[in-house]
């Protein structure tokens, strides 16, 4: 692996009135990594994510995608963010386009693919993921299941650095969480660099090259995987797993 990190951050802070979210939190984040993030509902994870590629502006700290300060002035943000996908819980596709014309747009329209070079990719990214013969199909006609691998092959379309999840199956019926984390699955032993809020642990413990354990919106322990759900350290992490496994 090489030694720069991927997403670097540093200090960061952010609130909303008088709630704090983010306490001050360090992160580095290396190329072909796969970080897990777990941790109670308001612990400040899906904030955490939606920082590093500005989705919501720290009120402290610096955020680094590939060395390049996204907090700096004059930064083009787009650029940056181009590098890195996002999967949210909610899927996000336009209800009016096919499943193809979705995962065609960004790369036609920020990338500046030429549409039949991106049909090819697109075609392709959903052959990845399944779903080939949903290509005409609209949004509304698919399972969860289905939308969130769609939302995948999107987010991949831009051919991101990185890709950050989430929570991606927590919409979804328990027979249709497999299929999605299939797809991760393939996407991690492929060298993907990941980022993935969850509360699927088997995939934590199967996938993850570094879990970590958040409360009040602080990083309160990070470590192997296995060895974090064998013997955590604190007694926080150990009481919240306790629940979960």
């Amino acid at each position: 692996m090489e030694t720069s990190p991927l997403i670097q951050m540093n200090g960061i802070t952010k609130s909303y009135g008088s709630n704090v979210v983010l306490r001050d939190i360090d992160l580095a984040v290396r190329r072909q990594e796969v970080v897990v993030v777990i941790g109670p509902s308001g612990s400040g994870k899906s904030t955490l994510l939606r920082c590093m590629n500005l989705l919501e502006r720290p009120d402290g700290g610096d955020v680094r995608i590939k060395g390049q300060s996204l907090t700096a002035k004059g930064v083009d943000i787009a650029a940056v963010r181009a590098e890195v996908g996002m999967v949210f819980q909610r899927f996000n596709l336009f209800p009016h386009m096919s499943v193809l014309d979705n995962v065609m747009l960004a790369p036609v329209q920020v990338r500046k693919r030429p549409p039949e070079e991106a049909k090819a990719k697109a075609l392709a990214l959903l052959a990845k993921v399944g779903l080939t013969e949903k290509a005409d199909a609209k949004p509304e006609s698919l399972s969860g299941g289905q939308a969130q691998r769609v939302a995948i092959a999107r987010a991949l379309a831009m051919e991101p650095e990185i890709l950050l999840f989430d929570e991606p199956t927590s919409a979804l019926d328990p027979e249709m969480v497999g299929e999605v984390l299939a797809v991760m699955k393939t996407l991690a032993a492929e060298g993907m660099t990941m980022v993935v809020v969850t509360h699927e642990m088997g995939f934590a413990r199967e996938v993850g090259d570094r879990l970590l354990f958040m409360e009040q919106g602080a990083i309160v322990e990070e470590g192997v995987p296995r060895e974090m759900f064998e013997s955590p350290r604190q007694e926080r992490t150990k009481l919240f797993l306790s629940k979960v496994l």
